[in-house]
Parts: structure tokens; sequence; C-alpha cells
């Protein structure tokens, strides 16, 4: 009778857990994000977020678990039930550039988590302070070379770092790096002069900019960017193989039901279609962009490797 009753339980969980896939979602839906609320990232969760939860018809809560360049938010959700309740908001940073860096991870990106669909991609820009004698990329370089001692560039995040190893690597410059604990630190640093240059992400910067304390060189995309029509690219500036964009997607624990991640793909597409959520997310120069989950899939496993690739050239190891 035991036996009979074990094999009758087991024989019921797919069953159990296909008719859970039929009726998702019948309750709040938690985004973590593994970065302070206000951040970029931050922003990107709550503007798609509110989308979905229309969408979707239950609440979307963004959970904030930042630490560890976001190690911690991924091994949370990575351990969490596969059941469509518990998604990260999944940049480049943990998904690409910690599997790069770091020896040892509590999580597999490849392995921990199904790809649900990209949301946006950004830019990096390339600047240097105004009062500084250099207007382009060649200059830089050259300034570079003849200046050793004053060859350097801020970094608060190693994807920015690696993005100027790559530039290093690219142009056989040998600019240095100087850390920083924030990406508006690091871009403080250059406007006042204490380093030469930095490549970050837009929003600290554009403050700087706009207030002239800043000068923009090039913009990391293949392409302008409409938000700096006067920015070349690198490539337009001499420099080739840089063509770095930035991203962010969502993701879900390995072995959730596909048709979950299957309506989540579909409702994170019309969200992304809206036109307040095209508009709110270009405010932050951000590119909304939606993805199947196969594409982000890939996406994921050929950034891993050019990351990898830079950062074993460069040594960048983090302990």
């Amino acid at each position: 009778m035991k036996r009979r009753l074990i094999l009758g339980l087991c024989a019921a969980l797919p069953f159990a857990g296909a008719a859970g896939a039929q009726t998702w979602p019948t309750k709040p839906i938690r985004l973590v994000v593994g970065y302070s609320a206000g951040g970029g990232n931050d922003l990107i969760a709550r503007i798609v977020g509110a989308k979905l939860q229309e969408k979707l018809g239950q609440p979307i809560v963004v959970d904030n678990k930042p630490g560890a360049q976001s190690i911690v938010a991924a091994e949370l959700v990575a351990k969490a039930q596969p059941d469509g309740y518990t998604l990260l908001v999944a940049p480049s940073g943990p998904m690409t550039i910690n599997p790069a860096v770091y020896a040892k991870l509590p999580y597999a990106p490849d392995k921990d988590f199904a790809p649900i669909s990209l949301l946006a991609e950004f830019p990096l820009l390339l600047v240097v302070g105004s009062d500084q004698p250099i207007k382009s990329v060649r200059e830089l370089i050259d300034y570079g070379r003849a200046h050793p001692d004053k060859a350097n560039y801020a970094s608060s995040a190693t994807p920015f770092q690696l993005a100027s190893e790559l530039f290093n690597q690219r142009t056989g410059s040998k600019f240095q790096h100087i850390p920083y604990r924030g990406s508006s630190d690091a871009a403080q640093a250059v406007a006042s002069g204490q380093v030469l240059m930095t490549i970050a992400d837009t929003g600290p910067i554009a403050g700087l900019l706009s207030a002239g304390k800043l000068r923009a060189l090039a913009i990391t995309t293949d392409q302008r960017d409409a938000a700096f029509p006067d920015v070349p690219t690198l490539a337009e500036a001499g420099v080739s193989g840089v063509a770095i964009s930035l991203w962010t997607g969502l993701v879900a624990p390995a072995g959730t039901p596909p048709e979950i991640v299957t309506r989540l793909n579909k409702a994170i597409a019309e969200a992304l279609a809206a036109a307040d959520v095209r508009t709110a997310l270009e405010k932050i120069a951000v590119t909304p962009r939606s993805t199947t989950p196969e594409q982000y899939r890939v996406l994921i496993a050929r950034d891993a490797a050019r990351w990898k690739a830079v950062a074993t050239a460069a040594n960048v190891k983090v302990e």
C-alpha cells in the first residue's frame, strides 16, 4: 500500500507543475536587483516592472539586494524555487564579467538560470576633463605615450575596467587603472584633473558633460547614439574591435517551466514596445531591446567568452 501511494504521488508531481504553470501568476512576482535603489538597473527594473504588472495582473516587487558585484542577488535567485515568482534583473556584470574575473562563484550563469529576455542596452562614453589639451581619441593615445606618468584611467567597477583594458589592448596603450568606489566619483576625478580619462556609463557623467566639465571623445557602440549625435564611435575615431554595449536582462532559476518563460518573454516584448516605457528608458540613456530566450542565451555566452579573453590578457582577477 505504501509503495503504491508513493508511486501515485510521484506520478502526480509533473501534472501539478504543469497545472501551476498554466495558472501562473497567482501572487506577486519579485524582481531581484543586485544594486542599490536609484541606480541604472534599479530604474530599468521599476520602469519595466510597472508595465509588466499591467500585463500579468499581479504586483511586481523590486527587491534590492546589493553586494559583491551582484553576486549576492545572483546566488539568491539561482537557489530560489523555479516557479516564476523570483526573477533576477541580470546585467552584463554578474552574467558575463564576474565569471571572467572571479576564480570561484556560488552560481554558474550558463547552468543556474533560464534566460527570459534582454531588457535594455546602454553605451559607454570615453571622456577626458575639459581642461585637458586633448580633443580626439588619437590625441589621447599620443598624449598617453608622451606622458606615461599621467596615462591612467578611472574605473568604479569591473565592467568599466575591462572596457578600458580592451581599449589598451586594441591601441597598444598602457593607461593604468585607478579604482574608485562609484561611477560619480570616477567621473568627478576626471573632471577635476586627478585622472586622465574614464570609460563609463552615460548616467553618472551626463551632468558633467552638459556642464562643460567633461569632453566626450568617443562612444563605445558600433553606431552613434541619438542622445550624443556629435560623439563619434571608437571605430570612426580609428580604433577597431572595441564595440561595447553593456546590457541588462531578466532570468529565472533553471528549471522554471517553459510555459512561464514564454509568457514572461511575451509580456516583456509588449512592455518594451509601449511608448511610455520607451520614453522613460530613453530618458535614462538606455535603449530598450527585447530578445527571445535563445538569443539572450547566445548573447551571454558570446560576451562571457569575450570578457574572459580580455581579463586573461590584462591579468585582471578578483579574489
